[in-house]
């Protein structure tokens, strides 16, 4: 059985995005490529038990074992050498991509505390979306008394186009909860 969002892109989504941007060929039209979840875990450099964490929570949220990241370079100031485990990322593809951010836009961004929506302005301007999450325990997978350390991620939504308007109209598409901008109407 397919994801609901990937039925959902195939279904309803492409059609619409046909009709919209002009385009027969669906090929042509934006698609999700890839989800690319990490976390940078600073602390890790004094207590590695930090990364131990924040990689079985990463690994508990997406469902797929994370890579270990290392520093490339040695930073004096922060004690860092080149080659110490710094953080850990995961790229999501396929089903569990679609898994995942089904997840995130139904259950984790409307945990968060104050949440109003998110910028529709962090397009890097190629088509690519990212946003940061202050704390991992928004997801409901992660149990807050097993995980003490509070950790927060990066979570990159990589997109055929390289129009970020095309780009926004897919994530619209999903359900993404953009905020208006300013002088919009909210009907």
């Amino acid at each position: 059985m397919p994801p609901r969002l990937q039925e959902q892109y195939e279904k309803e989504l492409l059609p619409q995005l046909e009709k919209d941007l002009g385009r027969s060929n669906r090929h042509a039209l934006p698609r999700l490529q890839k989800i690319v979840v990490s976390m940078g875990v600073g602390s890790a450099i004094t207590d590695k038990k930090n990364l131990d964490q924040s990689v079985d929570a990463l690994k508990q949220i997406t469902g797929q074992k994370p890579a270990i990241t290392r520093a490339t370079k040695s930073v004096a100031g922060f004690k860092l050498r080149e080659g110490m485990a710094i953080g850990c990322k995961v790229t999501l593809r396929g089903a569990r991509m679609y898994e995942f951010l089904d997840r995130l836009i139904s259950l984790a961004l409307p945990r968060v505390r104050d949440f109003r929506g998110i910028s529709p302005k962090a397009f890097d301007g190629r088509g690519n979306y990212s946003l940061g999450l202050t704390e991992q325990l928004v997801f409901p997978e992660i149990n807050p008394d097993k995980f003490t350390h509070v950790q927060g991620m990066n979570i990159t939504l990589v997109t055929s186009t390289d129009s970020n308007d095309e780009a926004r109209q897919l994530l619209t598409g999903f359900g993404m909860p953009f905020t208006k901008p300013a002088g919009e109407d909210s009907n």
